[in-house]
């Protein structure tokens, strides 16, 4: 702990560049959700939200398809690509790419307990390794020029206190790293599967404070069971930002609720021209090859909330399990909501009144 308040005045110097609010709400990065065509449907919702690839491994970048795991559209950004990885020459050459490819920040994940990541030996057991932690940073800061991220749990199997967590992070923030994000849940590296781990053991909010206590001139964001506006509200009195995963994907428009607490009052996107948007842009990739159906499996939820949502997500999860459809499933989609929403009711709501 003493040496965590030495880092104290040389973190506040990392620290005290210009935008430390630009991670005050950011969308996790999730496997097999946050591609770039839900990061261009989130983006609608939250114009201010920093945004998260899904985690990309660095063999996928080096020996793979670059531009399938790199490109986005710039309407995305502000955008982090999550590189998976602990060879540090690795990761310096992935993040000189993606530096070449526009993004605003590089993430190391330091939190993902799954087999396939440990076999590897990147994910959460590189927090058993803060020295190599560190040696990836660095050759990521000097390879790019960018922010460099880490993205982290709060302990790893029996390393379960908070010296472990600060010992951490006093080791890689020297190292030039200055925005934490901690997922609020220790890993559990044996004997729990992914999904487990993002339910047990339970979370421990009150540690990612004490650590933005002891580290004060850090980024430290939170994240881990912030489902609303009101959770958002209560963490950001103890740090500087939160993120939010599972929740901004089955219910999109808590994404919107977002914006507008903690950016822009007036901010009132209605959901059909974001359904304009969305097809347009869906229509502008179908003609380089893109399936309409990458698209608008990330709308099943825009409707949650609205009289008609459950037929809404019958008639376009029917029509992309069968196949592609176009935009013509979107649109048959959304005209049951309008029809719902025409139907005498006994007074208006608040969410028919967000159409």
């Amino acid at each position: 702990m003493a040496n965590a308040r030495r880092m104290m005045g040389k973190a506040c110097d990392i620290a005290t560049a210009p935008g430390r609010d630009a991670w005050r709400l950011c969308v996790a990065p999730m496997m097999d959700r946050t591609d770039r065509h839900c990061r261009m449907f989130h983006r609608q919702l939250a114009p201010h939200a920093r945004l998260y690839t899904e985690m990309v491994a660095t063999s996928a970048v080096l020996y793979g398809d670059v531009a399938r795991h790199l490109a986005f559209s710039p309407e995305e950004r502000p955008l982090a690509v999550q590189f998976g990885g602990s060879d540090p020459d690795d990761l310096a050459r992935c993040a000189e790419r993606a530096a070449a490819w526009g993004y605003d920040e590089i993430n190391l994940n330091c939190g993902c307990p799954s087999p396939r990541v440990r076999r590897g030996a990147f994910g959460a057991v590189l927090m058993l390794e803060p020295a190599r932690v560190a040696a990836c940073v660095r050759a990521m800061a000097a390879a790019s020029g960018l922010s460099i991220s880490v993205k982290c749990r709060i302990g790893v199997d029996e390393q379960d206190d908070f010296a472990f967590l600060a010992r951490f992070v006093e080791r890689v923030a020297a190292a030039g790293c200055r925005i934490f994000i901690v997922h609020a849940r220790k890993a559990w590296l044996e004997g729990l599967s992914p999904k487990q781990n993002r339910e047990v053991p339970p979370l421990d909010h009150e540690r990612v404070y004490r650590l933005k206590e002891a580290f004060v001139g850090l980024v430290v964001v939170l994240n881990g069971g912030i489902r609303n506006v009101p959770d958002a509200l209560a963490h950001l009195r103890h740090v500087d930002g939160v993120m939010i995963g599972r929740e901004a994907y089955a219910n999109p428009w808590r994404l919107v609720e977002l914006e507008q607490a903690l950016f822009d009052p007036q901010f009132a996107p209605r959901r059909e021209d974001i359904v304009r948007t969305m097809t347009a842009y869906a229509r502008r990739l179908e003609a380089e090859g893109v399936p309409p159906r990458a698209v608008f499996r990330h709308l099943l939820g825009l409707a949650n909330g609205l009289a008609g949502a459950r037929r809404y997500r019958r008639i376009l999860g029917e029509a992309l399990a069968a196949g592609d459809r176009g935009a013509a499933a979107l649109v048959e989609a959304f005209e049951a909501v309008r029809d719902a929403s025409r139907a005498p009711v006994a007074a208006p709501t608040a969410a028919s009144a967000s159409w």
